[in-house]
This record gives C-alpha cells, sequence and structure tokens, in this order.
C-alpha cells in the first residue's frame, strides 16, 4: 500500500489548536490527520453510504414533564384561571 502527500488548509486557531493536542500526545500534526479521517471514515463510510444523500437524524421525542404531545398542547391552552382552578382540585 503505497502512501500520497497531501496538503490541507486549517483556520491559524483550528491549527493552535491542533498543534497543542500533537504536542500533548506527543504525536506528529500528519498523525493526528491520519487518526482523524480514519476515525471519520470508520464511522460514516461505506460505498452503499457514499451514494446516499445525506439527513441529520431524526430527534428523538424526550416529551416534556412526561406528557404526551396532546397533553402538552392542553395545558398549553389553559388559562391561569383554569390552571388555578385545577390546582386548588388537587389539594
Amino acid at each position: 500500500m503505497g502512501v500520497t502527500r497531501t496538503q490541507i488548509q486549517l483556520s491559524e486557531e483550528t491549527c493552535a489548536r491542533a498543534k497543542k493536542l500533537c504536542e500533548a500526545r506527543e504525536i506528529s500534526l500528519a498523525e493526528l490527520a491520519r487518526r482523524g479521517i480514519e476515525y471519520i471514515l470508520s464511522v460514516y463510510s461505506t460505498e452503499q453510504e457514499a451514494n446516499q444523500e445525506w439527513h441529520p437524524p431524526t430527534p428523538r421525542n424526550l416529551g416534556w414533564m412526561g406528557l404526551s404531545h396532546e397533553e402538552i398542547k392542553a395545558q398549553a391552552q389553559l388559562t391561569n384561571t383554569e390552571i388555578r382552578l385545577t390546582r386548588r382540585k388537587e389539594r
């Protein structure tokens, strides 16, 4: 397997941060770039995925205080008077 020499452009801030990390880890900037590219390829790249358009992941439905969408909508439409009356009944 051969090696290809390439050049990249980084912002000054990114380059400075990368060099600090390289110094702390005692690796070269080239090694950091290789590891980063290999990681991204391992996570995102297969031949099948390369031919597909990327879409952001679908957000999880976390709800609000354990309420369903319908319950949230119903709570949002309550007036202040209705909220006070509901709280008095609960006591």
